[in-house]
């Protein structure tokens, strides 16, 4: 039996800041950081290396999403500054807090080897764009963004490994079975093997691919949790000139529009100027991301659209559902449908030959040419085409018969664990933080609810004589 004053499930952004900032408090802690996937060098997808399904490797794990810098570990790396993107912790703490833990997350990514450039700044030519947004009923959130690029992303997650490893102890390739709860509180945690791990406080930051396994360990716990909304769009893929002005503007726009028609909220997400689209895995299924990198540019920008679906009782399954649109999108495709928008628009399924002869040259080579309305819902589908409409007055040339549309984009980040403002659960000493406890939909607020999880931990142990 082993003992230990923190145990860390999770090491992505939201495990990683929580250590790094109890080791800043007190280095005589004694800490365990575990997550069931490998180090940054051993993480890889056989499907994207050998470009084949990822249904017929039945990994275990995925490689793109579990293991030391969790699913952001492969991403573009933004860091978004704004307290109004990127999660929910403004339901947390109030502005003026939340800011503060915003300045100082990005601090110590600076402190760590992130960029010291700034995107966003040039607060005219931003509110020359918030300006022409709201005459079509669109709404620009300002935001500045530090940007890793995928490209710097993995080295710098390294350095954040080589500073853990000599203050804390890391267990990789360890699954966590359940969290050890008795006399209802939190002691510990029991390992896939059976061991039996033992701590005065837990810290839950499974991710975004851990989100299922916490909705389990929360009924079985009979933890109260809240349906976030089920996210379900398409990556729109645009020549880079078309979206030129306003990403020099923001780098990320990050736009909201309610349809006339349904008064859904859509939205963008995820912009990346000459970048290129991408494939991820989820349990089997194959889904589109989008990254952009720091040392080269490519010819197109790609973003997301994303409609937000709140459900209502007795529906209480979002992320089953989200899985069951991505499946049927794959089972028609063998993988990701590809379609221009044009053929969308006029009920026509899109071909090799069509893409060919389009101006916008596709960057994910193996997507399939189809017909997305066979996959998305009328009512998602219906969203998407008022959103190019709207954008269009903006950026003129978005909503163009060229323009690529791959599917689908589905984030799984659907629960979310009802939590004190200190971050904890109703099981006393149980926090839980980050993307998988749906407190965060991005690195700096992932990052940022670590930290204010350590920072309760560290008054407790002050309190009770642990801390030094």
């Amino acid at each position: 039996m082993k003992n230990y004053d923190v145990i860390i499930v999770g090491s992505g952004p939201g495990g990683i800041f929580t250590a790094l900032e109890l080791v800043k408090l007190n280095s005589g802690l004694k800490m365990l950081l575990i997550d069931k996937g490998g180090d940054i060098e051993h993480r890889s997808c056989p499907a994207i290396i050998k470009n084949r399904p990822c249904a017929e490797f039945n990994c275990n794990l995925c490689g793109l999403l579990c293991g030391w810098g969790g699913a952001g570990a492969f991403s573009d790396g933004k860091l978004n500054l704004s307290t109004q993107i990127g999660g929910f912790l403004n339901q947390y703490f109030d502005e003026e807090k939340l800011s503060e833990l915003i300045k100082y997350v990005d601090d110590l990514y600076i402190s760590h080897g992130a960029p010291t450039e700034i995107y966003g700044t040039n607060e005219k030519r931003v509110q020359k764009f918030i300006d022409a947004a709201i005459k079509y009923d669109l709404k620009l959130v300002p935001s500045k963004i530090r940007h890793l690029g995928s490209d710097r992303s993995i080295p710098f997650l390294k350095g954040l490994y080589e500073v853990l490893s000599d203050k804390i102890e890391i267990k990789l390739r360890t699954e966590i079975d359940e969290v050890i709860v008795r006399d209802n509180k939190a002691i510990g945690v029991k390992t896939g093997k059976g061991e039996e791990l033992f701590a005065e406080y837990i810290i839950l930051a499974p991710g975004r691919v851990g989100a299922s396994w916490l909705e389990k360990e929360a009924k079985r716990l009979k933890l109260t949790t809240i349906n976030n909304p089920v996210d379900i769009g398409v990556r729109v893929e645009v020549p880079a000139t078309v979206m030129k002005e306003l990403t020099d503007a923001t780098y990320e726009a990050k736009l909201i529009y309610y349809s006339k028609k349904f008064d859904d909220q859509v939205r963008t997400f995820c912009m990346n100027p000459y970048g290129e689209v991408v494939k991820e895995f989820n349990h089997g299924i194959a889904t589109v991301n989008g990254h952009s990198y720091a040392e080269k540019k490519l010819e197109n920008t790609n973003f997301a659209i994303l409609v937000s679906t709140f459900f209502t009782e007795p529906f209480h399954e979002p992320i089953a559902y989200g899985e069951y649109i991505a499946r049927l999108a794959n089972l028609l495709s063998g993988g990701i449908i590809v379609q221009r928008l044009g053929d969308l628009k006029m009920g026509k399924r899109s071909t090799p030959e069509r893409i060919k002869r389009g101006l916008v040259n596709p960057s994910l080579k193996d997507a399939t040419p189809g017909d997305l309305s066979f996959a998305i819902p009328y009512r998602c589908l219906s969203d998407i085409l008022e959103m190019l409409e709207a954008m269009d007055n903006i950026s003129p040339g978005v909503n163009s018969r060229h323009t690529l549309l791959y599917g689908l984009e589905v984030k799984f980040y659907s629960m979310r664990i009802k939590l004190t403002k200190s971050l904890e659960t109703e099981v006393p000493n149980l926090f839980a933080v980050g993307d998988g406890a749906g407190v965060s939909r991005g690195l700096i607020q992932a990052s940022a609810s670590g930290v204010a999880a350590a920072r309760e931990i560290k008054k407790r142990l002050t309190v009770a004589g642990t801390a030094g």
